[in-house]
């Protein structure tokens, strides 16, 4: 028969805890006291020591080792003993008295030791524990100047309890429930006292939920303030008491709201938080539930966030279990005033995140809310309050609260379940849930939970910068910054050259010390020059610098025979030697000539002149001829920017910019390439490739480089949008959530950090605000004078003024207009401080005071807002950059965000679209944003020139005209003055309103001059008559482009009317020869020519 295989079941692995020695123990009876020592695991009792002598002066030595056994079949058993301490308990043995039959015993102390470590994969911890005294011990009287007891313990274990690959796989979880603040107003300290339990379920497997609870809260009063550092206790202490249900050295460290992950975390919330954890009744668990999950169970836990973020967390009030009677049993069970909050779990899939703390509200419970939440069909309060129950009734540490006397308000709950009402709006065939009107408490008294969960692990690991570098690397590998060092025969000739010039150099130096800087003209005959050169060589070799010399030499000669003439071997033959040196002595003398002739040059040479373009005019070229849709003139410019910078990642990164604008998305990726290769860290062009990766549909390759981008620069709110904007695309909202979080944070920083910076600013011309004040106090008492209030009211109809974080600052200045028209910048700040210290004393409806009252109340600065939000932020770059998919995505997100329907980030969305519609050649859409831009705003510049280029693309010219003259005629100046002036100069051409057209021509010049910009001055003269000015402006766009045939035909008209007959004819070949495209132009210069007789070569 074969044998049946049996599964590899392990053995139970003994964990030892042993107690090494105790020091400074003191009993009833003085220093010298007998002790037993008895440790507990939950309700196992491992073992109790034999009798200690010990004395308070000196440590006593301890051989005290109990066992825990426990199976590590699964992570449940890990799961216990990461939740559960070892207790010790310490007994003091008094000495029997007369006719007394037992020993007479009296509890000393405890201490809790914490095996957490173990699960953690260690097989050894170490420990000094103070023995915290038991109510009643005499430890408690101890003197505050007397050494605490303290006891050494040691907890062992042969082979790691982490062994199997799915255990090590796993995850611990720390949860810790703080407290629930803001009860419900019929929660008193005075009547019928109750337990306070909170539960949530943890897959500790992956097959099944268990819940978490959390049983002994207690409702204290406001005045119990609790401490910053809060020490957090056991969540199931055993036969703990006193201080050892703390958790050693676990404390709960506070966080600033913003950083929260919950609800009541907004500026106007903080108020709210304050009163009530400092002034409100409150419950307090501060407990610490620990669970492990192995790797199958966090799997699942990270599945189910996934699928529904929200998890919920039940809260309800235990009636405290009757000590005898019959009666009396089905209150045990009963449960009160159950609420549930829903904690978003989210942020444990970002990556890296380990921890998410923060309040959460208190809703009022039902089976139908919850489905509707988290999709789950029902609670797990019963089981939880048995749980409750079974906890407090064996932790002898949760003594049952007091009842002194009746709770009025419960005549008409009636007992052992929540106040459950049917709606009066439906019955239950219409899908109404019943009302929970206790839980409705919760809701009323704005209650809510503070929770912290920590991984010690996170679920997603995020990548680190090293690893991303990598791989951007893997995908654009990085150019050498210098090219690389080739030792080849060309190399070695070059190496010849560069000595020979050195000792040229220091023979002329030793021939200027012999004969002095003019001997060479005193030298009249041959024989004075051979004089002077033997006495040269007699000194070089006289010195032994004629030596040193041709050491110097010998090296480069060494390379020549090695790399060119491939000699490395002695010479057989004394005749193939011979013929060798003197082939080598004529290379040698040849190369020595050549080297000469170019080290000692006679005479200047011409500079080489300056190039007249640089790369920032090459690049506005390009961008003037991609406004006129003459791609292939803008692609040329781009390029000849390339061939004078190679290594300039900007010129390339400019180049794919213009390659994705024209739709060459093939090449826009190689000119990212190229960017990143000869810069690493290019975060525009990092972002831009992993723009078109997602064109291209290469998701994995797109998230690498956003990611990336994000590393280069964390604090970079575009970095942290695009990723943002990434995820959305592909559907990844948890993970876009978190990257728009971080850049709303970033984005309140910059604002703060500006906010602060004209503080400052302003502290530096303090002499400023005290006229700015006296002005104002001036014009407010003649305000009041006239019976007149100078305060700002407020509409009471119109909505609170509170707003998102994302509101535009632009939109405060917008809508005070009649205010800050008063004043200058300065004033301005100090007007909008003013403004918010008054709407804080409207809400706090304080009696009517004088104004010497009202000056007296401190104001708080107001709180700093980002000037726009993180896409219209993010937006710009993106419509600069012909990002037209990403650019569209971020306005989506504009659109939804709160705002006035009159403020300028309004506006800015309008201008912002319209611009992208442009792009995209969509004029009606375009129209139609910019309409309701100019009404929200009449005098927009930006509005008004984007209308006109719609309207000159279109072909209203004369509307055109009339958009492009009302931009100019404003203070402020558009985005692209640039294209205004040309335009609207062509469309003055085009109407022979030459004298406007040359002067908007020469405005735009004066700003930034082009060739088109000076041909169109050239035109303008022309038509004039201007013949000197029209050369002079035709001579300046020749410079910037030789190569316009426009420029060369209108120079030939010139030369025609001048009488000129060689420029003329010159002039006219070259336009000829470029290809002149314009006909009405070809006839003018060849009607002009047949009039005078001469400028074409064919006559």
């Amino acid at each position: 028969m074969t044998e049946v295989e049996t599964p590899n079941v392990r053995a139970p692995e003994p964990v030892t805890v042993s107690v090494v020695r105790i020091k400074h123990l003191r009993g009833q009876k003085g220093d010298a006291v007998t002790v037993v020592i008895k440790a507990e695991f939950g309700d196992k009792v491992l073992g109790e020591s034999q009798k200690i002598d010990s004395t308070g002066e000196t440590s006593t030595d301890i051989n005290f080792n109990p066992i825990l056994n426990c199976a590590y079949n699964d992570g449940q058993a890990l799961d216990e003993i990461a939740h559960k301490p070892v207790v010790l308990t310490l007994i003091e043995v008094l000495p029997k008295e007369k006719r007394q039959k037992e020993e007479k015993t009296h509890l000393l102390g405890q201490c809790t030791v914490d095996l957490l470590p173990l699960v953690r994969g260690e097989t050894k911890a170490c420990y000094t524990l103070p023995i915290n005294p038991t109510p009643g011990s005499p430890l408690e009287s101890l003197h505050v100047d007397c050494p605490r007891p303290e006891v050494e313990v040691n907890i062992t274990v042969q082979v790691p309890l982490l062994v199997d690959k799915n255990l090590k796989d796993g995850n611990l979880m720390k949860i810790t429930m703080e407290n629930l603040l803001s009860p419900p107003e019929s929660w008193t300290l005075s009547g019928i006292q109750y337990y306070y339990a909170a539960a949530l379920p943890i897959p500790i497997t992956e097959e099944r939920e268990v819940p978490i609870v959390f049983a002994n809260g207690q409702l204290k009063p406001g005045s119990d303030k609790e401490l910053p550092n809060k020490q957090k206790k056991w969540c199931k202490p055993g036969s703990a008491q006193g201080l050892s249900v703390f958790i050693p050295d676990s404390f709960v460290v506070s966080e600033p709201i913003e950083d929260e992950d919950g609800d009541y975390r907004n500026k106007e919330d903080r108020e709210f938080r304050h009163c009530a954890e400092m002034e409100k009744n409150h419950v307090s668990w501060i407990t610490e539930r620990r669970c492990f999950l192995d790797s199958s169970a966090a799997k699942n836990f990270q599945d189910e966030i996934a699928k529904n973020r929200l998890w919920p967390v039940e809260v309800m009030r235990l009636p405290v279990q009757a000590s005898g009677g019959k009666g009396k049993k089905e209150d045990e069970n009963g449960i009160y005033f159950h609420g549930i909050a829903f904690v978003n779990l989210a942020p444990l899939l970002y990556p890296g995140v380990k921890k998410i703390r923060g309040a959460y509200k208190v809703w009022p419970y039902s089976d139908h809310i919850l489905y509707e939440k988290t999709k789950r069909k029902g609670g797990m309060s019963e089981e939880a309050s048995k749980i409750a129950m079974n906890i407090l009734h064996h932790n002898s540490a949760s003594p049952a609260p007091k009842k002194s006397g009746k709770e009025p308000e419960k005549k008409d709950v009636k007992k052992g379940a929540s106040q459950l009402v049917k709606s009066d709006t439906g019955s239950e065939l219409d899908g109404q849930p019943p009302v929970n009107v206790e839980g409705q408490m919760y809701v009323e008294a704005k209650s809510f939970v503070i929770l912290e969960i920590v991984l010690d692990r996170p679920l997603i690991p995020k990548r680190q910068p090293e690893e991303l570098a990598r791989k951007v690397s893997e995908y654009i590998p990085p150019r050498p910054l210098f090219p690389k060092r080739t030792d080849g025969a060309k190399r070695a000739v070059e190496n010849y050259h560069e000595q020979i010039s050195n000792v040229a150099d220091l023979i002329l130096d030793e021939f200027r010390e012999l004969f002095g800087d003019d001997a060479a003209g005193e030298l009249t005959s041959k024989e004075a020059m051979e004089t002077n050169r033997q006495k040269l060589i007699y000194e070089l070799n006289s010195s032994g610098k004629y030596f040193a010399f041709k050491e110097q030499l010998k090296h480069s000669v060494v390379k020549i025979v090695r790399e060119k003439y491939l000699k490395t071997t002695i010479f057989d033959d004394r005749q193939e030697l011979q013929t060798f040196l003197s082939e080598l002595y004529v290379y040698l003398v040849d190369q020595m000539h050549l080297a000469l002739g170019n080290a000692l040059e006679v005479g200047d040479q011409s500079p080489v002149p300056k190039p007249v373009t640089e790369s920032a005019q090459l690049k506005h070229f390009a961008r003037e001829a991609e406004m006129g849709d003459n791609f292939e003139l803008a692609a040329r410019y781009y390029q000849e920017r390339i061939a004078k910078e190679k290594k300039n990642a900007d010129n390339w990164y400019d180049y794919g910019v213009f390659n994705l604008y024209i739709n060459e998305v093939t090449k826009a990726e190689e000119c990212f390439k190229e960017c990143i290769s000869i810069k690493q860290n290019h975060l525009n062009g990092i972002l831009m490739h992993g723009v078109v990766c997602s064109l291209l549909d290469r998701k994995d390759e797109a998230e690498t480089f956003f990611e990336a981008a994000t590393n280069i620069n964390p604090k970079c709110i575009k970095s942290w949008t695009m990723l943002g904007l990434f995820y959305d695309s592909i559907g990844n909202d948890i993970r876009a959530e978190m990257a728009y979080m971080e850049a709303n944070k970033l984005n309140h920083s910059e604002a703060a950090a500006t906010a602060k910076a004209l503080k400052a600013e302003s502290k530096e011309t303090p002499e400023l605000v005290p006229q700015f004040l006296e002005d104002k106090k001036i014009r407010d008492s003649e305000a009041l004078d006239d019976g007149e209030v100078s305060f700002p009211k407020e509409d009471p109809k119109s909505p609170s003024p509170d707003r998102t974080p994302l509101t535009s600052a632009k939109s405060e200045r917008t809508a005070d207009k009649p205010e800050s028209d008063e004043v200058n910048s300065l004033g301005a700040s100090v007007s909008v401080s003013r403004t918010h210290s008054q709407q804080r004393i409207g809400n706090q409806q304080v009696t009517p005071q004088t104004t010497h009252n009202i000056k007296a109340i401190p104001s708080r600065d107001p709180t700093p807002l980002p000037a726009c939000s993180i896409y219209m932020h993010t937006i710009e770059w993106l419509l600069e950059s012909k990002a037209v998919q990403f650019a569209e995505r971020a306005l989506a997100h504009e659109i939804l965000l709160p705002r006035t329907a009159h403020s300028t980030t309004a506006i800015e969305y309008q201008i912002a679209l319209a611009r992208l519609n442009l792009q995209k050649h969509k004029f009606r859409e375009a129209e139609v944003c910019l309409k309701k831009a100019l009404e929200l705003e009449q005098q927009n510049p930006d509005g008004w020139s984007l209308m006109g280029h719609l309207k000159y693309l279109t072909g209203d010219t004369e509307a055109a005209r009339e958009c492009f003259e009302r931009t100019i005629s404003f203070i402020g100046e558009a985005l692209d003055m640039h294209s205004i002036y040309i335009r609207l100069a062509s469309i003055y051409l085009s109407e022979q309103k030459f004298q406007n057209a040359k002067n908007i021509f020469l405005m735009a010049c004066r700003k930034s001059p082009s060739c088109v910009s000076w041909l169109g001055v050239g035109i303008a003269c022309y038509r004039l008559n201007e013949l000197t000015e029209a050369e002079d402006a035709l001579s300046e766009a020749n410079i910037l482009n030789n190569s316009d045939a426009e420029v060369w035909g209108y120079l030939s008209l010139v030369c025609l009317k001048s009488a000129r007959h060689l420029e003329a004819e010159q002039t006219y070949k070259y336009a000829m020869k470029l290809n002149l495209q314009d006909t009405d132009l070809l006839a003018e210069i060849h009607k002009l020519q047949k009039q005078v007789g001469f400028g074409n070569p064919q006559f």
